[in-house]
Order: C-alpha cells, then sequence, then structure tokens
C-alpha cells in the first residue's frame, strides 16, 4: 500500500502513514510499542502524530497521564480513520477490480427469519455483485470502522454521527433462560418475574440495559459479556437468565435454552444503517429489497 498517497493539502501534505501511526497508538494504548510495531524510533512516530494533530488543529492523544488516552477528538478521529483506510485498502485491492462485493455488517441475528430469504433473492436479482453477511462484535457492526458498507442494527445501536438509518420492522422482546429453570413453567413472563434473577449483559452490541426495569424493581445482579457466544454460554449455564428479541431463538437454537416472550417490555427496532456521503452504490437496492423481503413475510 503506498503511503505516501496524499489525502489533503492544507500547508502541509498528510500522507496514510499519519493515519496508520496514529491508529498504531491508538490500539497499543503506548507510543513506544506503537513505534516498535511499525519499525519507527519512538521520536519519528511522536513528530507524525504532532504533524496530524497541527493539521487538524486538535489534541488527539492526553499525554499529560500516566497512562496515554485519547482525547474525545481523538477518539472520533479514530473511526474516521479506520474507515477511510479501509476504503483505500478497498480501492486499491486488484481483486475487487471485477466485482465489488457489499459488504453488509451485523452483530447477532442479522434479518432474523428473513435473513436466508434476504441472501437468496439479492443472488438472484444481483447476481454481479456479492452479498457478502459479516458478524462483527462491535456497536455498530464495523460501520464505523469501515469494516463494512452497511449494518443491520437493533435498539439504540446507532449513535454516532454521520450515519444515515432507516427503520425495517420492529422485534418482540423475548426471554432467555435455561431449560431447567422455574421460569419457564410460567405461562407468561414479566419483568418483574425476572428481577430474582441475575441479568446477563451484552455490554457491546445487546440491546438490554438496566433502564428496561423500573429504577425499585431492577434484578439482582449482572452478567457482564462482550459477545452473543458468552452472553448464550452463560445463560445456559444457569449464571443468568437474558432479554433478547424475537430473532434469536431461530439463529440460536440450543438444547439447554429456552425462550419465553416478555410480556410487557417495548418492542426493538431493527434498522438498516450506512455512511452519509460517497459509499457502495449498491446500498440503496439493498434497502428496497430488505422492505420487499419484510413485505412479502
Amino acid at each position: 500500500m503506498p503511503d505516501r498517497l496524499r489525502l489533503c493539502s492544507c500547508g502541509m501534505t498528510i500522507e496514510l502513514r499519519h493515519l496508520r501511526a496514529f491508529l498504531a497508538i491508538a490500539e497499543a494504548g503506548n507510543v513506544t510499542r506503537a513505534a516498535a510495531r511499525l519499525h519507527l524510533s519512538q521520536p519519528a512516530l511522536s513528530r507524525t502524530l504532532r504533524q496530524l494533530e497541527d493539521h487538524l488543529g486538535a489534541r488527539l492523544v492526553d499525554r499529560s497521564t500516566h497512562h496515554l488516552e485519547l482525547t474525545a477528538e481523538g477518539r472520533t478521529f479514530r473511526d474516521k480513520a479506520a474507515a477511510a483506510l479501509a476504503a483505500v485498502d478497498i480501492a486499491l485491492d486488484p481483486g475487487r477490480l471485477r466485482s465489488w462485493p457489499l459488504r453488509l455488517g451485523h452483530t447477532w441475528a442479522a434479518l432474523g427469519d428473513h435473513t436466508i430469504p434476504l441472501l437468496r433473492r439479492w443472488d438472484e436479482t444481483h447476481p454481479g455483485i456479492p452479498l457478502e453477511l459479516l458478524r462483527v462484535d462491535d456497536r455498530t457492526a464495523g460501520l464505523t470502522q469501515g469494516k463494512v458498507d452497511a449494518a443491520l442494527l437493533r435498539g439504540g445501536a446507532v449513535t454516532s454521527a454521520g450515519l444515515r438509518t432507516e427503520l425495517l420492522l420492529s422485534e418482540e422482546r423475548v426471554v432467555v433462560m435455561p431449560a431447567d429453570s422455574p421460569l419457564a413453567t410460567l405461562p407468561r413472563v414479566t419483568l418483574a418475574d425476572l428481577a430474582g434473577y441475575p441479568i446477563a449483559l451484552n455490554t457491546v452490541s445487546g440491546t438490554t440495559t438496566m433502564d428496561l426495569w423500573p429504577p425499585a424493581a431492577r434484578p439482582v445482579a449482572t452478567i457482564e459479556v462482550t459477545n452473543t457466544d458468552e452472553w448464550l454460554i452463560a445463560i445456559a449455564a444457569g449464571r443468568a437468565v437474558g432479554v433478547s428479541t424475537s430473532a434469536t431463538p431461530s439463529n440460536h437454537m440450543h438444547p439447554s435454552l429456552v425462550y419465553r416472550t416478555l410480556a410487557d417490555a417495548p418492542a426493538v427496532p431493527v434498522v438498516l444503517a450506512w455512511r452519509e456521503g460517497p459509499g457502495h452504490p449498491a446500498i440503496p437496492d439493498l434497502l428496497a429489497l430488505a422492505h420487499e423481503v419484510l413485505a412479502n413475510g
């Protein structure tokens, strides 16, 4: 990859190496480790970071503490830099000259029961554009980092600036419990029924927080996990129960788990999200086809 590719010119040239340097520092959390990873000296890497900050007119890294931390501007720029590098990598990938796959991200369950019909209909109607379904354990399923072109997201997952969304459907909430749980014998499960149980919370991409319960009637404890697999294991092991949506049962069936409708909780919106500005030209076709598949059941 030619790191001397110019991205802009306002008094100085910003090159890809500036973005790679900043992302290495952000990931390593330490200039020395980042310099070693990039095979640079520490002074050279610090100089590159200062050039980028001078160009942007903002401090990206807080050097005032013992542990290096990104500033608020640095956290925002991290997503933009990652997306920019991903876009360049795609544009200069020789293997993509004949076809331009549309990468659709999701954190779990994709479009639920409608996922397979969507993929089949896409292959029928767009044979020249591969639709790649990618699970990315990230709040926006890799969208803000440029790992995907569009994403299927649930609940309040879309909080990043620069994203556009369109509502596709709403899903009812379900309770996920071990098969031998006393809750499995109830004809209907309510939020109050769950108050005596630990709740498994996916803190990265889940749709459930303690705000689902009234402040005076919240569950006794929580178990925090960072992805769907850990969430399912914690529940199957009997360590907690979970709250998800109606898309989960068909995608995550397991003999140790039982699903029941949660009677008194609000539904969860499902949206298609994509970045503002130039993007994959087939995103409008994907949005239209998703609506068509959902309308046909």
